[in-house]
């Protein structure tokens, strides 16, 4: 089993489409989700969103013996400063491909392309109580520089 990641091209696309609806379909029901989904998220339609990504970002995809199996958006989001930050704003892999070093491969890829791009760092989200997220970004270096709070005025 060879797993590695690469640029996606445009013939991933529906592929990757696929599983941003079910990554967000994935989260949208866990604590903060709700309004993570219609906050962070991307907006429909998703393959425009993502194409954006593709041509403007990086759009990556993991793949095991060639089978697209996860994926990752990166954006450039230029500081005050004029210096470049990395966000991550998507990254899944499918459940039956996690433990295998798919969502290892991504970040790799991510952290060379955001150090040729010359960001000065690499954000990302992590919901609240999703400690495998956390984990698995802390064990790349990535750690809680804020905390974002939310009171929901429907209840």
């Amino acid at each position: 089993m060879e797993v590695d990641a690469r640029r996606a091209v445009v013939a991933d696309l529906a592929e990757v489409t696929r599983m941003c609806s079910d990554a967000i379909e994935e989260l949208r029901p866990n604590r903060g989700g709700a309004v993570w989904s219609q906050r962070e998220a991307r907006s429909e339609p998703l393959d425009v969103s993502l194409r954006s990504t593709m041509d403007a970002g990086l759009l990556a995809v993991a793949c095991i013996d060639d089978t697209i199996v996860g994926y990752a958006g990166v954006d450039l989001v230029e500081l005050h400063d004029g210096s470049v930050l990395g966000q991550v704003t998507d990254i899944y892999v499918m459940p039956e491909a996690r433990g295998v070093s798919c969502g290892e491969a991504l970040i790799e890829l991510v952290e060379r392309w955001c150090v040729e791009q010359g960001c000065i760092g690499i954000d990302s989200i992590a919901l609240p109580g999703d400690r495998e997220t956390k984990n698995f970004f802390e064990t790349f270096g990535l750690t809680a520089r804020a905390i974002r709070v939310h009171r929901s005025l429907r209840d």
